[in-house]
């Protein structure tokens, strides 16, 4: 039989507590494996769309721009500072690979890492370290004798075929200790949640420059807010998201005072560790929190922030939570010793578990699409029906809609092949639902050479029939499955559940 990409049909089976018709989003994925120099956009159906072959490896971090062009961290050869996800140059490709510019932020006293975001303006955002050495932290009142890498945040301008540092931030510059009173920024650790304690207890706190220990905070997600003007970034280390006033000129960034806030460059919010600021709040990210964002305006959850809480599920599992910070203007309540909220709001409870960077995004749909690292990729309903899933597990991917204008500037008539139809038009119809085993499926009159795959979740064919619509799961362990189905009729999603 001769099958092309524009006669695949798919039919998701979730054999456990699904029940509901769950509609998947209609467009690709974008990532980048990390430290490979190939950038994906894929189909629905797993197909490869376009790829840029770069002069780079990426350290994982992919952005694909309105004019079709592709933002990508690269990782920089001969950096003198090493650690996690390290990136150090920020690179912009057209539709066939050329680059249109590019900026190295890589030196002996700093690097970018972790991820970048781009702002409307086109600008970028970029999470970085910078060098102190162990006597620069004794003298601000760090009890230990170790260098460390504060975090920074750069923005960068486009500048010809390069780019320029136009805007900063510094943590270094919104410090407080209680360890020496004749050392800067002495006072109560507890009455400054606004600042960072220099001797917060880390999950990282030994080794400097050179090792990859020196990275003090491991920040490794960021997110900007345009109406609000705010960044949003997550550190692992610290098990907390922060958000900061972006308004401000670098001077006010390096102060308290100034900006939308009127305060400076100090944290307006922060979630997920009270301790961290002498708070007896409860402890809701246990360990790492990777890629916060701003859900869209038009979605489910609209200005919430979302995030991946790794560890903050039921005996310590992975799950995607959602928080409304409580704000008055451009500022965030704190009362009874902490920031509001103190616990999630939403949450979804992920299908595998990871200690790593992961993803998550709320789609135009209203669907939560989710890449768990080293597993793999899928979305969700707003009932956790599973409707789509791709077996590579990036750190970080990206679903963009059809009518998204970059899919649009790369691919010819996007999401509208001949031959291929929706739903309403081919009216598939798998039943029983709820099954005991047993499951025919009609609709497919029309077909011609059709062959269904029954696939798990790590992509192994389980069961396999050739023209014939009556299929037995009866030797199928309960579990998430795809019913993949090649046909000359078009493609369709479903969800059944089989109680056994």
């Amino acid at each position: 039989m001769n099958f092309t990409k524009s006669t695949t049909i798919f039919i998701l089976v979730t054999i456990l507590g699904l029940s509901s018709f769950a509609q998947d989003f209609d467009g690709y994925t974008l990532y980048n494996n990390q430290n490979e120099s190939t950038t994906y956009l894929i189909d629905k159906d797993g197909e490869i769309a376009h790829s840029w072959d770069c002069n780079t490896n990426a350290n994982y971090a992919v952005f694909l721009k309105d004019d079709g062009n592709l933002v990508r961290q690269g990782v920089v050869s001969g950096a003198q500072i090493n650690g996690a996800a390290a990136g150090g140059i920020i690179q912009e490709y057209d539709k066939d690979a050329s680059i249109v510019w590019e900026f190295t932020y890589s030196s002996a006293e700093y690097r970018s890492h972790h991820d970048f975001t781009v702002m409307p303006n086109g600008n970028v955002l970029l999470t970085a370290w910078e060098v102190k050495t162990a006597a620069e932290m004794q003298a601000a009142g760090y009890a230990s004798s170790t260098a460390k890498w504060p975090t920074h945040i750069v923005e960068v301008e486009q500048d010809g075929s390069g780019g320029k540092v136009i805007w900063q931030w510094h943590i270094w510059d919104h410090l407080v200790q209680d360890n020496d009173a004749a050392k800067p920024n002495f006072g109560v650790v507890a009455d400054h949640a606004e600042l960072m304690d220099i001797n917060v207890p880390s999950s990282s706190r030994g080794g400097g420059p050179g090792g990859g220990g020196g990275d003090w905070f491991h920040v490794n997600g960021i997110d900007y807010n345009p109406e609000l003007d705010q960044i949003a970034f997550t550190s692992r280390y610290m098990s907390e998201i922060f958000i900061i006033d972006h308004s401000t000129t670098t001077a006010e960034a390096a102060s308290h005072t100034g900006g939308n806030s009127g305060k400076g460059g100090d944290f307006l919010f922060r979630y997920g560790n009270p301790s961290n600021y002498g708070s007896a709040a409860p402890k809701v990210v246990t360990a790492a929190v990777h890629d916060v964002r701003w859900i869209k305006n038009g979605r489910p959850n609209a200005g919430m922030l979302q995030f991946f809480n790794n560890s903050g599920g039921t005996s310590n599992g992975s799950v995607v939570d959602a928080i409304a910070p409580v704000r008055d203007g451009y500022n965030y309540t704190y009362t009874n010793g902490s920031f509001q909220p103190t616990a999630h709001q939403w949450r979804h409870i992920c299908l595998k578990n990871s200690s790593g960077q992961s993803a998550s995004d709320r789609m135009s749909n209203g669907n939560t699409f989710v890449a768990v690292s080293r597993e793999y990729m899928y979305e969700v309903d707003s009932n956790d029906n599973v409707v789509w899933q791709y077996s590579d597990g990036p750190p970080k991917g990206f679903r963009r809609e059809c009518a998204h204008p970059g899919i649009i500037a790369l691919l010819d008539n996007p999401c509208d092949v001949a031959g291929v139809h929706d739903l309403e038009t081919l009216n598939v119809i798998v039943s029983p639902n709820p099954s005991y085993g047993t499951i025919s499926i009609a609709g497919l009159e029309r077909s011609k050479n059709i062959e269904i795959s029954v696939i798990d979740m790590l992509g192994k064919v389980v069961v396999q029939s050739i023209n014939n619509t009556a299929i037995s799961l009866r030797d199928v362990e309960n579990g998430q499955y795809i019913i993949s189905i090649l046909t000359d009729s078009g493609k369709v999603t479903k969800s059944l559940v089989l109680a056994k």
